[in-house]
């Protein structure tokens, strides 16, 4: 299996999935404590669980041109993160999610100039497929802007998805240069120096056992999430992957069926068929 041309988008897809409960943990989280403390206390944990499971010496020496790819991964993640969550909490969900899918198609067309790939038109078709299932569903929350709309949310989530569209280039250079148990190490210390610098002054403690457990399970999923992606785009370029982004949708569907009993409608269905059918149009030799 594991030499199939299909292994990275399984990877994709069970690491996209995994982003999704985490995306749905941390809102909560978000809501509950603010943005800051709520990554704060998610970063602690990684870092915990990081220095448990793997250790420097495990990892290895690294370079100094890695180490400044592991930096830069690391400041794009912590700005990225929390302007992600910070318009969580001021504008809908469903608009979140079809503003944040922009970034998959500026990805498409940064892969060229940052990564030298040569974009192929089975990847076009897969980024539009999905792009257009997202609007089917989403679109009447994403063009419903109006003078009541929270305008810092949403300007807050577009810098988001600029961040994000950069994020995912740089997911794949970076995935040729480490191993995925160092990036998982390395992600996760870094990012928790960076949040450390403000915690005297934006972090407040969990207030209940909820909250602590919400913070280490938010870990667990991110630190799955970020080894199975890295797995993924060490073995594919970005655009063969870019399209699996798109079934984040899909998995919040199911998960608000399953978790909050929201209806799964013909909309939906339509919308999610189109994405299956992007995340397969990739899976095309040209």
């Amino acid at each position: 299996m594991k030499q199939s041309a299909h292994f990275p988008v399984l990877l994709a897809v069970l690491g996209v999935l995994l982003f999704s409960l985490l995306d749905a943990v941390m809102k909560a989280q978000a809501l509950a404590m603010g943005t800051y403390s709520a990554m704060f206390w998610r970063m602690v944990f990684g870092v915990l669980f990081a220095l448990l499971l793997f250790s420097p010496r495990r990892v290895g020496p690294i370079s100094g041109r890695v180490l400044k790819i592991h930096m830069l991964r690391a400041a794009v993640t912590t700005l990225m993160t929390y302007l992600f969550f910070f318009s969580l909490t001021r504008i809908p969900l469903a608009q979140a999610i079809g503003l944040s899918f922009i970034a998959p198609i500026i990805t498409l067309f940064l892969a060229a100039p940052l990564l030298g790939e040569r974009i192929q038109n089975n990847a076009k078709v897969a980024a539009g497929l999905g792009f257009l299932g997202v609007i089917v569903v989403v679109g009447g929350e994403v063009l419903s802007l109006n003078a009541d709309s929270d305008l810092l949310g949403l300007a807050a989530l577009l810098l988001f998805a600029l961040l994000y569209a950069f994020y995912l280039i740089l997911q794949r250079k970076h995935s040729l240069m480490a191993q995925p148990m160092e990036i998982v190490f390395y992600q996760n210390i870094m990012v928790f120096l960076i949040l450390l610098c403000g915690a005297p002054f934006f972090v407040s403690l969990p207030a209940n056992a909820m909250q602590w457990g919400g913070a280490a399970l938010a870990a667990v999923f991110a630190m799955g999430s970020l080894a199975l992606m890295s797995m993924a785009y060490r073995r594919a370029e970005a655009q063969k992957l870019i399209s699996i982004e798109y079934t984040a949708f899909i998995w919040a569907a199911l998960l608000g069926w399953w978790f909050f009993a929201e209806g799964l409608t013909a909309q939906t269905l339509l919308g999610t068929s189109l994405i299956v059918a992007g995340c397969l149009a990739s899976l095309r030799k040209s």
